[in-house]
């Protein structure tokens, strides 16, 4: 096995599959070298980016490089096939609702919009407007982290996306649009 020959040579590995628990997923991807399939990567960060508290999260290490099997079954084949989780936690509501109304009063010095990548970020003025807005010290301190992520979330509704193009709301539903058919996605 692989696996061997690199723990022979002092580095950690570690494997990342579906039926793994939390606490056995954090050490897999604390390793060196992570073995994992591109759903479950891609699960794992879409959970990272709904989950609230940051003792929760699973990407905390940074990879430098990736080694991957059959990419162009992933990038081409499977390149169109969104994954989509959704999350019936209510306690954030009151940060979205926040964050939505503290976005809605930026100008433009406050952010910047990259528009080949689809980012937004806010400036050094932005976050001063959010920590005066939200009471607090640091945005980027742990505490924070579900707030962070709520004012992500709005400055990429707010700026980014546009309804009827890349998302319709029907019966108080949000339905999100394909943008390479302009069906909307199951």
């Amino acid at each position: 096995e692989i696996g061997d020959v690199f723990r022979f040579l002092g580095m950690t590995v570690g494997l990342n599959i579906k039926d793994k628990t939390i606490e056995e997923k954090k050490l897999a991807y604390n390793c060196d070298i992570l073995y994992s399939t591109n759903s479950e990567l891609g699960f794992d960060y879409l959970r990272d980016n709904i989950e609230t508290n940051f003792d929760n999260v699973l990407m905390k290490k940074k990879y430098n490089y990736a080694i991957i099997d059959e990419v162009d079954s992933i990038l081409i084949d499977e390149a169109r096939t969104p994954l989509i989780i959704s999350s019936k936690k209510k306690q954030g509501i009151k940060f979205y609702r926040d964050a939505d109304r503290f976005v809605k009063t930026l100008k433009e010095e406050s952010y910047i919009i990259d528009l080949e990548s689809k980012t937004i970020e806010l400036t050094e003025e932005g976050i001063k407007k959010a920590e005066t807005f939200f009471q607090i010290k640091n945005l980027y301190s742990g505490n924070n982290y579900a707030l962070l992520h709520c004012i992500k979330n709005a400055l990429k509704a707010f700026f980014l996306m546009a309804k009827n193009k890349d998302y319709l709301v029907d019966k108080n539903k949000i339905l999100i649009i394909d943008q390479f058919t302009g069906r909307i996605l199951q």
